[in-house]
Formats: C-alpha cells, sequence, structure tokens
C-alpha cells in the first residue's frame, strides 16, 4: 500500500507485536510432549482429508484437490498469521481511506499516530482471540517465509496446538479422539473451498463489496459510534431501543452494508454448519467418545469463560458466530435427511444455489427452490 509520510494506515508491525506481548501463554506441557501433540496433529489432519472427501462426496473418485500448507502453530503464530490474512483484504479499502487522508490538513501526522493506535487495538482483539481458536482454514492466506500459504489456489489450515491441548484437558476427554475431531471440522473447510473452486473468488466479492459500502467520513463513522454506544450503555432516548441485542460491528454498519452481510451471514452459516454435520457424521466411525465430545462442547459453547468473555463475545458479534454453527447445522442435517448427501451437494453448483438466510432457518424453502420440491414440513426447529 501507499503510504504518507512513511505510515500506513494500520501499523500491522505494531499488530504483530501487540498481540505476541499481550496473548497468554498456554497449557504446560514438556518439549516431549509438544513434539508429540504436533505430529498427532498432522496424522489426524491427513487421515482426516480421506474421511471427510469420503463422507461428503464433494469430489469424483479419483479426481485430485489442489494442496494446501497444514501449519501447527501456537498462539502468536495464529496472530501472526491473522494479520496477514487482514493486511490481505483489507488492502483495497485502506487505500482509499489513505488517499482521502493525503489531502486532508496534517494527514502525514494523522497517519502515522493513527496507524500505531489502530495497530495496537488490532493487535489486543487478536491477543484475545488467539487463546479461543482451536483451529481455522485462512481463505485469504498470502504466503511468508515462516508462514507458507498457497497463492491463488486456496489458503492454509492452522491448528492451534495450545489451545486444543487446553480444551481437551478442560473438557476431560479423550486427547486423540479430540485432536482428530478438531481437525475433521476444519478439514472440512478446507475441501469446501479446494472442491468448490468459485467459492473463495465469490466469498472474497462479497467481502469487498461490504468493505467497499463502509463509509469514508470520519465524522458520520464515529456518530455511529456514539449511537453504537449509547445503545450498549441504555443512554438512547426512550422509544429508540431497537439496537439491542446486536454486536458493536452491526451497529456502525451502513444499511448496504447490512444487506451484504445478510448474504455472508447465510455463506458462514451454511460452511460452519457443514463442517459440523460432518465432523459428527464421520465422528462415530473414527471417534469412539464423538458424543461424548460433542456434549460437553456444546456446554462449553454455550457458558464462555465467565462475564467479562462473554461480555466481549457480545460486542464483537462472536455470539451471532455461534448461532451460526446451530443454525447452519440444522439447515445441513434438515436438507440431507430430505434429499440425500448428493441432493444437498446441489448447493455448491454456483452462488444461485447457496441458501439465502431465510432459507438456512427453513430447509424446506431451499429444497424447493433448488429442487422444485414442496415443502413438507422437513426443517428442524
Amino acid at each position: 500500500m501507499t503510504s504518507i509520510g512513511g505510515a500506513e494506515m494500520v501499523d500491522w508491525n505494531l499488530a504483530v507485536a501487540t498481540a505476541t506481548r499481550l496473548v497468554r501463554p498456554g497449557p504446560e506441557v514438556s518439549r516431549d510432549e509438544a513434539r508429540a501433540v504436533v505430529a498427532e496433529l498432522r496424522r489426524h489432519a491427513r487421515t482426516s482429508e480421506e474421511h471427510v472427501r469420503a463422507f461428503t462426496r464433494m469430489m469424483p473418485e479419483g479426481v485430485t484437490l489442489p494442496d494446501t500448507p497444514v501449519l501447527v502453530v501456537d498462539r502468536a503464530g495464529w496472530a501472526k498469521a491473522n494479520v496477514a490474512g487482514f493486511r490481505e483484504l483489507l488492502g483495497p479499502l485502506l487505500g482509499k481511506m489513505q488517499d482521502r487522508r493525503a489531502g486532508a490538513p496534517g494527514g502525514a501526522v494523522l497517519g502515522a499516530v493513527g496507524g500505531k493506535v489502530t495497530g495496537v487495538e488490532l493487535g489486543v482483539l487478536l491477543s484475545f482471540l488467539a487463546s479461543r481458536v482451536l483451529g481455522q482454514y485462512e481463505t485469504f492466506a498470502p504466503g511468508a517465509p515462516e508462514l507458507p500459504g498457497a497463492g491463488a489456489t486456496g489458503g492454509r489450515l492452522l491448528l492451534v496446538a495450545p489451545n486444543i491441548v487446553h480444551v481437551e484437558r478442560e473438557l476431560e476427554v479423550a486427547p486423540h479422539d479430540f485432536r482428530l475431531w478438531v481437525c475433521l471440522h476444519e478439514e472440512t473447510h478446507r475441501t469446501q473451498f479446494t472442491a468448490v473452486p468459485w467459492l473463495r473468488a465469490h466469498l472474497e466479492g462479497e467481502i469487498q463489496t461490504f468493505l467497499g459500502a463502509t463509509e469514508m467520513d470520519p465524522s458520520a463513522i464515529l456518530e455511529r459510534l456514539r449511537e453504537a454506544v449509547q445503545s450498549f450503555s441504555g443512554a438512547r432516548p426512550e422509544g429508540e431501543r431497537g439496537d439491542e441485542g446486536r454486536s458493536l460491528v452491526e451497529l456502525v454498519q451502513t444499511p448496504e452494508q447490512r444487506e451484504v452481510l445478510s448474504r455472508l451471514t447465510a455463506v458462514m452459516s451454511l460452511l460452519e454448519g457443514h463442517a459440523d454435520f460432518v465432523m459428527d457424521g464421520v465422528g462415530p466411525d473414527v471417534v469412539p467418545s464423538v458424543a461424548e465430545i460433542r456434549e460437553k462442547f456444546q456446554q462449553r459453547r454455550a457458558t464462555g469463560a465467565g462475564r467479562l468473555d462473554a461480555a466481549l463475545r457480545k460486542l464483537l458479534g462472536l455470539d451471532a458466530k455461534l448461532r451460526q454453527y446451530r443454525d447452519g447445522e440444522r439447515f445441513v442435517r434438515a436438507v440431507v435427511g430430505q434429499v440425500g448427501m448428493d441432493g444437498f451437494n446441489r448447493v455448491w453448483t454456483s452462488p444461485n444455489t447457496l441458501p439465502t438466510k431465510t432459507e438456512i432457518a427453513r430447509p424446506a424453502d431451499w429444497v424447493a427452490r433448488v429442487h422444485g420440491k414442496g415443502s413438507v414440513g422437513s426443517e428442524e426447529r
């Protein structure tokens, strides 16, 4: 990106440094234990590929999918990878904002100060999230010497070893089973993007449309932030309380962005719900304790880690992420129950066959639209 006075809109290096400094240490393990965990996760990632592809039937037999790296990382490594991903995705938007700032009085000074402030804020956010993510398929992953990517053909699969060990200990479940269970979920995401060539470009286009609708006027952004804070603090005038239950991210959006977000929410619900459906569908054959793991993990998802954690999840919109798992899995289960796995796989035909947000809640409506079958009350509530 271009810069003003040598300063970018976001000081990415400072974001990485801040996240690395603030991230909490993982569980105590010996060096030998750590090596064993890394080796086992890599083995599970390889075996998960066969299980997921056989169960989903998303690719014909004998077809070779593009390969993508599997990286077992610590919490700081996860933060570094995500900074790189943010930089890749946000580049066009930040470039436009930077060009606009260039003509403003004191633009160079604002650029230098604002970039560092934003870098610190991003680092703090990533330090919070870095201890909570078990794995991630990074769809938009630029290559780097220490974190290789797969270029234009795909992303990379990240498995956060300290977090996996922490959760398996907290839940008191069989480590071998839990690690394989996590890998099944993340491998499903990798299969989704490698088996459906248009999906990555479609998702990127939606995200860029969302970012392109961002209000460039700082005063407008500040006004929306003020309204958001009032909503959360209860300071809005009586009769203007229609925003309760929405996250800060949702409250600062423009109307145009909300339309795009509705489509993105439907896609992400599909992807997350499909991954949950697959990991549990494959589970009984290869993860003996899958029922116990699912029950305990659902309880952990629902309760969070305390009041502060719950407040932050609400503020950042992470509660919506949990709803995506639940609603998306229910959609996939209902559709597969009505038209089978091959019938469900029609969802990957084109962007036009993706479910809408309404159809995620009413699976029979998607079946009627895509398969031409009447709604027979097959959706699960």
